[in-house]
């Protein structure tokens, strides 16, 4: 289950990578003259799409990295059945990056 999830967020990257291309390509990028002609309504908008989905992958790549080690301290017998709170908290930190989507996603792609 925890490769399927790192899977996902990798995926969830990628997409993000195109993403943000393909903006830029247009030339939508803090700073450009083609933001700055959107006015401030604009610049705001998209100056936090950038500061906060640019954060929320940052959280997702950690994510992804402290999963992985879970697998190889899982593997390894670091994490037993009777000291998770490593596994426990890995799972806490993931469903937080989870729910900040819940909300960021909404925010920059549905409302208009």
């Amino acid at each position: 289950m925890q490769s399927a999830t790192m899977i996902c967020a990798l995926l969830f990257l990628f997409i993000k990578y195109f993403e943000w291309n393909t903006k830029i390509a247009k030339g939508i990028y803090p700073d450009s003259p083609l933001l700055q002609q959107m006015g401030n309504g604009g610049t705001l908008f998209f100056g936090l799409y950038y500061v906060m989905t640019g954060i929320h992958g940052i959280h997702v790549l950690i994510g992804i990295i402290v999963i992985a080690l879970m697998i190889r301290f899982t593997a390894r017998d670091v994490i037993t059945a009777r000291d998770f709170a490593k596994l426990e908290n890995t799972g806490l930190y993931w469903h937080f990056v989870d729910v900040v989507w819940i909300y960021l996603f909404p925010l920059f792609y549905l409302v208009t």
